[in-house]
């Protein structure tokens, strides 16, 4: 016990020397100087130390502000309207579309749109009822899709667009709050139907959907204008404003004549229901400038209310549908055989014995033609013929020619949606296949295609580009388009003897009888292609005529293709060509075109060789155009004409001063008018021709007339042969002699010659007759 109390005693003595060294140390520390700055440069860094912390948070603010003000300004402001604004666009009063002679086939008006604040709405229901009451074909459906719209959180949404005034007036006299009126421009189509697939139409948007509508669609839309309708965070409106007025657009004046589109229109749909056909299509083209004139198609539809239409009457046939173009494209290989010197109108060529096998196949003509002129094989339509020239050619060439003439790419931008149409590479064409090209199968064009390419050689050999628009007029400055030419195919020699053999189908081929003009010379071609339906060939046709005139002067280039018809035959001829010659008749009357034939009047002869009329006028026998020529004939008596030639009895009945219908081709086998029966000046007498049994065949008639001729009319003979021979050669001649007058130059001597004259002869006097149906080969 007494050593535990030592132990505690000194260990408290211990602790207590322990306190005392500590506080003597702290005591002495406490007596010696401190230095004066210490507690300073403590201070001074904290200081420093806050204020960096200070300097890095206010640039840090500084750089985000930055940020959001400089980098980020375009952004967040966009935020922000899209947060607080609702822009709507207004669409421009869209310009006028008009023909080349001012009528008006579109334009605008103003219509109320009615539209909704929804926030402003209290009882969307109940104002979707009442409004829908107030308008037009609001059924349940529609009463509630605008119940939905009523209840959006938005700050604007569409009621009706383009509403009637009447619906407008019912609907603002309800009274209802948030609901507002502004004007909207609606398109119209005075003409409903007329040139319906070429406009096209426009759609809620006013934004074109289909034909110029839609191609021109930048011009004729003009800049539409910006409204903007603010709310605040609730979605409540605070104020709406106009930010950019819209700017009407531009009028564009289209290339086509109203009322000749209306005609076209007018045959085509009386041709699809006379022919039970499923389709037809026209064009009317101005070969010189390659301005469409006229383009329709039937059925068409009426853009006013173009939802209702079907498909196929949406669709402009003209240049979406394409189809083989069957005989018409022997224009293309006759052009193409020309230039290259692969043949020439006169040589004769072998379609005996009326096919020819090309391989395996077989391919034949309608009827057994025997030897044939080139000019024949285009005249009567040889397939035979055709395919012979063509295999001579070969498959690069024609396939050169075909391209060259615009065939498999699209003739211009004026048209939407246009089908280049399809030509084969030559290394993907056999011989059967070459010779399928050859007469117009293998080959694919549009309607619009072949006008432009049969164009080219009315031209001259031109190939233009079709032109829809004239000129654009925007702020009252009109700008014009201008004629493009885009390649020459054909040299005017060349085109000149295409000429001369497309008057010559019109003349005596395949058209004659159902495309003829009185007045008028025209060059024509026709074709009856197969309908290729489901990738193979159907019973169908497509019966097509495409042609110009007048043929010296072309004003009018006219196709018109009639599709699948059931009624009437299928042939090019007797289904497109009378439709073909009442829109030529139509158009050239439109015009006021003259005539490019005189009438044929009686030619006066004398009666007595004594009396003052000694001198009869008689007919060139070499041109269009007549000659003096000294006959002499006692009595009116009508001779015996059977087994003449056409020219040699034609001559005979001028004589006499009568006139002359010519039908067929060959030697008189029947005359109207029976020898030795009396006849005055004046009379028409029609002449068939045919080739005549060899025990029939007579010999050159009248030893006066050829004597005549000789003497007085020998010189112009000549001149007139060599023009012949020049028409043949497309070349252009001078009028021969001082009795020679240029056909439809009449008072106008120096009159300048026509391009490539007519191979015709006496159509002076057959004018009211010229070709029959002997022999003939309709397609």
């Amino acid at each position: 016990m007494a050593d535990s109390n030592k132990r505690r005693e000194a260990f408290a003595a211990a602790l207590n020397i322990r306190h005392l060294i500590r506080d003597a140390r702290r005591a002495a520390a406490a007596d010696r100087p401190r230095p004066a700055r210490a507690w300073r440069d403590l201070v001074r860094s904290r200081v420093a130390v806050l204020a960096f912390l200070l300097a890095f948070w206010a640039a840090a603010i500084e750089a985000r502000l930055v940020y959001l003000q400089v980098f980020a300004h375009e952004e967040l402001v966009a935020l922000a309207e899209r947060q607080q604004n609702q822009t709507v666009e207004a669409p421009a009063k869209r310009g006028e579309l008009v023909d080349r002679n001012g009528h008006v086939l579109a334009y605008s008006v103003d219509g109320d749109t009615i539209y909704a604040v929804p926030s402003d709405i209290e009882d969307p229901e109940q104002a979707a009822a009442r409004i829908c009451a107030e308008l037009n074909d609001c059924g349940p459906e529609g009463r509630e899709d605008l119940a939905r719209r009523l209840a959006r959180d938005s700050a604007f949404a569409y009621v009706k667009r383009r509403a009637s005034p009447e619906e407008a007036r019912r609907v603002a006299a309800l009274g209802i709050d948030g609901i507002g009126f502004h004007k909207e421009s609606r398109r119209y189509y005075p003409n409903r139907e007329l040139a319906a697939q070429l406009i096209g139409y426009v759609g809620v948007d006013n934004v074109g959907l289909a034909g110029v509508e839609a191609s021109y669609d930048k011009v004729i839309r003009g800049r539409p204008g910006r409204l903007i309708f603010q709310h605040d965070a609730r979605r409540r409106a605070l104020l709406s404003r106009i930010e950019r007025p819209p700017t009407a657009g531009a009028t564009v004046e289209l290339t086509i004549d109203a009322s000749l589109q209306h005609i076209t229109e007018r045959e085509l749909r009386a041709a699809v229901e006379k022919h039970g056909a499923k389709a037809a299509t026209a064009v009317i083209m101005d070969p010189q400038t390659g301005e469409i004139l006229a383009m329709a198609s039937a059925p068409t539809f009426n853009p006013n209310a173009f939802r209702h239409a079907s498909k196929e009457a949406l669709r402009n046939r003209i240049v979406q549908n394409i189809y083989e173009p069957a005989s018409t494209f022997k224009v293309v290989t006759a052009s193409a055989a020309l230039t290259e010197q692969k043949v020439s109108l006169d040589e004769m060529i072998d379609c005996d014995p009326g096919y020819i096998l090309i391989g395996r196949r077989r391919i034949d003509d309608e009827h057994r033609y025997g030897r044939l002129s080139f000019e024949d094989v285009i005249v009567k339509s040889s397939n035979v013929g055709a395919i012979k020239v063509g295999l001579r050619l070969g498959a690069e060439t024609l396939g050169r020619y075909a391209r060259r003439f615009g065939f498999g790419r699209v003739t211009s931008k004026d048209f939407l949606g246009e089908e280049p149409g399809i030509v084969w590479a030559p290394s993907k064409l056999t011989d059967s296949g070459l010779a399928s090209m050859s007469m117009g199968y293998q080959v694919s064009v549009t309607p619009l295609q072949m006008a432009t390419a049969v164009s080219s050689v009315a031209n001259g050999g031109e190939l233009l580009r079709p032109r829809l628009v004239r000129a654009t007029v925007a702020n009252g400055r009109r700008r014009e388009t201008t004629r493009q030419v885009v390649r020459r195919t054909l040299t005017p020699e060349v085109a000149g003897q295409v000429t001369t053999v497309m008057e010559q189908v019109v003349e005596r081929g395949t058209l004659a009888h159902f495309a003829q003009v009185d007045g008028y010379t025209i060059a024509g071609k026709t074709g009856t292609a197969q309908r290729v339906e489901n990738g193979r060939y159907s019973g169908a046709h497509n019966p097509v005529v495409v042609g110009f005139v007048p043929s010296r002067n072309p004003r009018f280039t006219i196709l018109v293709l009639v599709e699948a018809p059931t009624k009437g035959g299928y042939y090019g001829a007797v289904i497109a060509g009378p439709v073909f010659k009442r829109i030529t008749e139509e158009a050239l009357r439109a015009y006021g075109v003259p005539p490019d034939i005189d009438p044929s009047p009686p030619l006066l002869v004398a009666r007595d060789n004594s009396s003052p009329e000694a001198e009869a006028v008689l007919a060139s026998t070499t041109s269009d155009v007549p000659r003096v020529i000294a006959a002499s004939v006692r009595k009116g008596v009508m001779p015996d004409l059977v087994g003449m030639s056409a020219r040699d009895a034609t001559r005979t009945l001028a004589s006499l001063g009568l006139l002359v219908r010519l039908r067929g081709d060959g030697a008189v086998l029947q005359q109207s008018v029976e020898a030795a029966q009396a006849v005055e000046r004046g009379a028409l007498c029609t002449l068939s021709l045919g080739r005549m049994p060899p025990e029939r065949e007579r010999a050159e008639p009248v030893a006066e007339t050829r004597m005549a001729d000789a003497s007085v009319g020998g010189d112009a003979a000549a001149r007139g042969s060599r023009r012949l021979r020049a028409s043949r050669s497309g070349g252009q001649v001078s009028p021969a002699g001082d009795n020679v007058r240029s056909a439809g130059s009449e008072g106008a001597p120096n009159a300048a010659p026509d391009r490539g004259s007519r191979d015709a002869e006496y159509r002076s006097l057959a004018q009211e007759g010229g070709g029959g149906d002997a022999g003939r080969d309709p397609r």
